[in-house]
């Protein structure tokens, strides 16, 4: 509970601190003295922040592979660069499950304490106090109360509480994930239910000699008792700017583990007074507490590497007593605003959020524009390079369904050069698989395989040129299994017909289309047959016949029209027509008058 101490420490926190197995020598600098692991090697070579090199990824175990995640700070609506980063993550650890057989365990940290949450909490509760026409946001959360809220503060007629607000951006951050199709982790773990793990941890690293309480209730991490060993992400460490003139720190560089409380804040019981965690220290106690004293893969955005990251080495190797804690640190390069050349982000005001841009665009495209860069670069965000993944899905989506309609025989086509189609086949299955295995490179696997449905889309044309001629079905078959595979892996779904959003039910939807469609063929048909009678002399009577039949082929024509504006896609093909759903987010918008 907030505000009072309860009993801390346990056998996690005893196993954690023994360390390593011995025989580890120690680490130096940046890329100096780095341990390859021993473990299961999962065949990728991944870009490395501790050496800034191509390393071997090798885990402790291929069926359970540790990936702690910096989670969000939930005080606000996610934006695209949060949306961004976390899509990136998502589809390596897809590719690693999928493609090279790792199972991964991930745990992501949710920091529901923090500044910038209680100085939200703090305006949404000057506002409605102080501008009466204002409404209060109508969340549970909200609470009319002269008494301390559920988070230890005090604030009089108006009680807006940090938790609460935590709690409802946490689960909005969830529903967001969850439209971006991001796979969840496997477990979620809020700093606010983790507190006397965490000063349980700081009271080891206290005894171990490498932080310090001082008289106003603060703890520091001493920077200088890791000597040469800090700075293994950046080299060098950065000098603090701004530091207060009444700063209680013994050296500027230390950084905070534990604040000592502050009026109308948040507040735990600890040994050094009331106060809350620091933010570096959450996610080292929570990772140490899931995983112990050895990390494979540690990622998150490149502005974490410092101080963050490099901070959370330096406690966990201080605790553990260890020499490597994390082996791999992973970083996905900012979202950048075109034009700006400035990364998406709340304190510059430029940022759209997730829940705005997925009204008018799929996940799946979102996704497409992310595989089309190193998840390690920064990325442009425009319209025009989401027109471009929004032109290439669509590609993609009607190769396969021209594919489908060839298997199926709706598709009037002859033979197509079977033995080019099976060896370009298997060369992009290679190309596909060496370029995952270079640092998860999905430019180079796209390209293979929008390479592939090229080819794939010149033979269906040359075939439906020439109808004549036995037909070979199936390599184009295995071309559309694989094409559906490679983006099935990565998060994007071809194979299933998406249903328009609020349509529905989508199997009561796809039956009632296929009995309109079917009946708008047999109508097509017949106004497009000759119906020539018996001893009716060809020509002039056939041309009348057609003539009088013409309301009905444009009948038609308007239907297929009409359809395509509610996302469902009619092709008339020789002597079939075919149709497939579209989720209209994925559609090129219509140009503007």
């Amino acid at each position: 509970m907030l505000g009072t101490r309860r009993a801390c420490g346990g056998a996690w926190l005893l196993r954690a601190a023994r360390g390593p197995d011995p025989g580890r020598s120690a680490s130096g600098a940046r890329g100096q003295g780095w341990l390859q692991p021993t473990g299961y090697d999962t065949g990728v070579k991944v870009y490395n922040s501790l050496t800034r090199r191509k390393d071997p990824l090798i885990v402790s175990r291929a069926d359970a592979a540790s990936w702690y995640s910096c989670g969000p700070t939930v005080y606000d609506h996610a934006h695209l660069g949060h949306a961004c980063s976390y899509v990136r993550f998502d589809i390596i650890r897809r590719i690693l499950s999928r493609v090279f057989g790792c199972t991964v365990v991930m745990v992501m940290g949710i920091t529901d304490v923090d500044d910038k949450i209680i100085r939200r909490a703090n305006e949404i509760r000057n506002l409605c106090l102080v501008s009466p026409r204002v409404r209060c946001p109508p969340w549970p959360p909200w609470k009319r109360s002269a008494r301390s809220c559920d988070a230890g503060v005090a604030v009089g007629a108006m009680s807006v509480s940090p938790a609460s607000l935590a709690r409802l951006y946490e689960e909005d951050f969830k529903q967001d994930m969850a439209a971006l199709k991001v796979l969840p982790p496997t477990a979620y773990l809020r700093v606010t239910e983790h507190v006397p793990q965490i000063v349980a941890f700081i009271e080891r690293l206290i005894a171990n000699g490498h932080a310090y309480c001082t008289a106003k209730g603060n703890v520091y991490f001493d920077l200088q008792s890791r000597g040469d060993r800090y700075g293994k992400l950046v080299g060098v460490a950065p000098g603090p700017v701004g530091e207060p003139v009444d700063s209680d720190k013994r050296h500027t560089s230390d950084f905070a583990l534990w604040k000592a409380a502050k009026p109308q804040e948040p507040f735990w019981g600890s040994p050094w007074g009331d106060g809350r965690p620091g933010w570096h220290i959450e996610c080292s106690t929570i990772a140490s507490l899931v995983f112990g004293s050895q990390l494979d893969i540690h990622s998150g955005g490149v502005d974490l590497a410092f101080p963050h990251h490099e901070n959370e080495i330096a406690q966990c190797e201080a605790f553990h007593q260890c020499p490597q804690w994390g082996n791999y640190f992973l970083h996905s390069g900012h979202l950048h605003v075109k034009g700006g050349g400035e990364k998406m982000s709340k304190s510059l005001k430029n940022y759209v959020t997730i829940k705005d841009f997925l009204r008018s665009t799929s996940p799946d495209v979102f996704r497409l524009f992310c595989l089309r860069s190193s998840y390690r670069s920064a990325i442009d965000y425009s319209e025009g390079a989401l027109l471009e993944a929004r032109s290439l899905l669509r590609a993609t989506a009607a190769f396969v369904e021209d594919a489908r309609a060839y298997l199926r025989g709706q598709l009037a086509g002859g033979p197509i050069q079977e033995d080019v189609l099976w060896e370009r086949l298997g060369r992009t299955k290679a190309a596909v698989q060496a370029a995952l295995a270079d640092d998860f490179d999905t430019v180079r696997a796209v390209d293979a395989v929008m390479d592939l449905v090229h080819h794939g889309n010149r033979q269906l044309k040359a075939a439906s040129e020439e109808p004549r001629g036995p037909r070979s079905p199936a390599v184009l078959g295995a071309i559309v299994a694989f094409v559906e595979q490679f983006f099935e892996t990565v998060g994007i779904s071809l194979a299933e017909r998406q249903c328009v959003p609020g349509a529905g039910s989508p199997a009561a939807l796809h039956s009632l289309v296929e009995e309109l469609v079917r009946f708008r063929l047999k109508v097509r048909q017949f106004a497009l047959a000759s119906g020539e009678a018996p001893g009716e002399a060809p020509g002039e009577a056939r041309r009348q016949r057609l003539l009088e039949r013409q309301p009905l082929l444009e009948a038609c024509d308007a239907l297929r029209r009409d359809l395509a504006v509610h996302g469902i896609s009619i092709k008339d093909r020789s002597g079939s027509s075919t149709w497939e759903l579209l989720d209209p987010r994925t559609e090129d918008p219509k140009p503007r008058s």
